[in-house]
């Protein structure tokens, strides 16, 4: 099992990062809005002081003629709990696909821990967790079932497996399920074992793509509670999500993503700048609070008919 010891945040101030695809060194262009250049991070890790938990550098997706991910860069401190924000469509999964090994980009690099994802990514595989947007589980088996049978994956002792499983399941409201098999698990029982399942072997970092859409509150509080604990103890959380209130109530650095680009990209209080997350959300992509409000101006005055 990898040690986690608390990082030093010293010197890891965040900077706001705008990139549009002509700034980048390589990459296919973009017709998107591109946004005035503003100094950043260039993502590489550093060469002094604490290695970054992940940084990407010059990251670039297409699929056909759509550029899903132009040329992103980000660095996320060890120990933080991170954000990544945007509209539906952005890149998020995306750029979380590159960054977990599970997509190979068109161009750029991710290292996590300072380990190149691509060129060494036994060791990268083993230092995370992750949670895939629409994560297939194998759901004839039960959690216990499952649990046992991700850790010999992973090479964990059998000893070991039982005892983290079971604090798992109960930590997680799991244990009472017993041999319940996953297909009749509810939707936040199912996000509950893939979370369980991706903290099993004690990751150093936890990537969560929207851990929390569909989840109950009693779920969510549960899920809230346990990556809390997590980077407490000194390893790094990145999760995407549109809900913006429930990034502000739980991060504490972000990054606001649109049209395949990082927008800005540091402190959560930074970012907000004095306004709400919502309030600087909709002003770093450039949309108005009350978009919409205008039109559809027959909408409710009156009816075209009789019931």
């Amino acid at each position: 099992t990898a040690s986690v010891a608390m990082p030093d945040r010293v010197g890891q101030d965040a900077q706001r990062t705008v990139r549009g695809p002509e700034q980048q060194d390589s990459g296919p262009s973009s017709s998107g809005r591109l946004s005035p250049m503003i100094p950043a991070n260039d993502g590489q890790p550093p060469e002094s002081g604490p290695v970054p938990a992940l940084a990407a550098s010059n990251l670039w997706k297409r699929f056909g003629g759509m550029t899903a991910v132009a040329g992103i860069q980000l660095s996320v401190p060890a120990g933080s709990f991170f954000g990544l924000v945007g509209p539906n469509g952005a890149g998020k999964t995306t750029a979380l696909s590159m960054m977990t090994g599970l997509l190979r980009p068109d161009a750029g690099t991710v290292w996590i821990n300072g380990a190149d994802v691509w060129l060494d990514p036994v060791p990268v595989k083993a230092a995370i967790g992750v949670l895939p947007e629409g994560l297939r589980l194998f759901d004839r088996l039960s959690g216990p079932e499952l649990l046992s049978y991700l850790g010999r994956l992973r090479g964990l002792d059998r000893a070991v497996i039982g005892e983290r499983s079971r604090e798992l399941l109960a930590v997680l409201d799991l244990a009472a399920a017993g041999r319940t098999l996953i297909v009749d698990y509810s939707t936040g029982m199912r996000k509950k074992i893939a979370l369980a399942a991706a903290l099993l072997h004690n990751p150093r970092v936890l990537f969560l793509d929207e851990p929390f859409e569909g989840v109950d509150p009693v779920a969510a509080q549960t899920i809230r509670g346990v990556l809390d604990a997590y980077t407490r103890s000194g390893s790094t959380v990145i999760f995407s999500s549109h809900v913006l209130e429930l990034v502000e109530g739980m991060c504490d650095r972000v990054a606001v993503m649109s049209r395949g680009q990082i927008l800005a990209s540091g402190p959560i209080g930074q970012i907000k700048a004095g306004r709400s997350l919502q309030e600087a959300f909709l002003a770093i992509v450039g949309a108005r609070p009350d978009e919409g409000s205008g039109r559809l101006s027959w909408l409710g005055r009156s009816f075209g008919g009789s019931w």
